[in-house]
């Protein structure tokens, strides 16, 4: 237990209230209360703080953990047959800073993202602060009905950025948010601009094996189809075995692969 608290970053209670006052000091407010959010995160410990500030901390032991994620993911990215696109981050900081920049590009192409406020160093942590949503739930909580209801939203925005030259590179259920009705989009991760197709094609893969169990492999692949070629489909094709290895991803390859196939003839 004492090692997974030290790869987590842990901190005490009194560093993260000193974080959060912090935070809220820089913000303008009145430092009343935090809470950190049950979440199993490796990359930062995530906060609320007064109820109006979402705050991301994040210690050196998470960007190591970033750093041996992102070997591992290209490590799986070249066994599609593809270069490595993942990139790491040198330091807490970075990784914040990065955070703030790529929220306010997925905001600046009028796709839903919690407002980004700020980033700052405190103390060799790096400090992430958004908006905070209320009362939102992930993909993953969402019944089918609702998730039928955004489905095409999902596939909409994504292509939105793919056409826009940006790249989620970590898309699953618990990094798309639902409030009222809407998709929020949070946590990208940095990929190498130079390979943005392969990139896209490894976003399309991580979308269908997010929607796969929640829908079904024929509604989420026809609705994938509404928004992007059959080339593109197939290129995406060639990540689902690496995704599906990952462990917060579990859906029916073969059924993905089948859809698909019903759709595109293969070369």
């Amino acid at each position: 237990m004492a090692i997974r608290r030290f790869l987590r970053g842990q901190l005490p209670p009194e560093v993260i209230e000193a974080v959060a006052r912090e935070a809220t000091r820089r913000q303008g407010y009145t430092f009343e209360s935090v809470r950190q959010l049950e979440a199993d995160n490796w990359l930062s410990i995530p906060c609320v703080v007064n109820e109006q500030l979402f705050v991301k901390i994040i210690t050196e032991q998470n960007s190591i953990i970033h750093g041996l994620l992102t070997a591992g993911r290209n490590i799986g990215v070249l066994s599609s047959r593809s270069e490595g696109f993942f990139e790491r981050f040198e330091t807490p900081m970075n990784m914040a800073q990065h955070d703030l920049e790529a929220t306010q590009r997925i905001r600046e192409l009028g796709i839903n993202a919690p407002e980004p406020l700020e980033a700052f160093e405190y103390d060799g942590y790096g400090v992430l602060v958004l908006e905070f949503l209320p009362e939102f739930e992930t993909l993953e909580q969402i019944d089918t009905e609702q998730v039928e209801d955004v489905v095409a939203d999902l596939f909409g925005a994504l292509s939105e950025m793919h056409d826009a030259g940006l790249a989620h590179g970590d898309l699953r259920g618990e990094n798309v948010l639902v409030l009222d009705g809407e998709l929020y989009f949070i946590d990208a991760t940095k990929v190498n601009e130079d390979a943005i197709e392969d990139a896209r094609a490894y976003d399309i893969a991580c979308a269908l094996a997010a929607l796969e169990p929640l829908i079904g492999a024929q509604q989420t692949v026809e609705t994938a189809a509404r928004y992007y070629s059959g080339e593109v489909l197939l290129e995406a094709e060639a990540y689902l075995d690496f995704v599906n290895l990952r462990p917060d991803h579990d859906f029916d390859t073969l059924n993905v692969k089948g859809e698909i196939g019903k759709r595109v003839e293969r070369p």
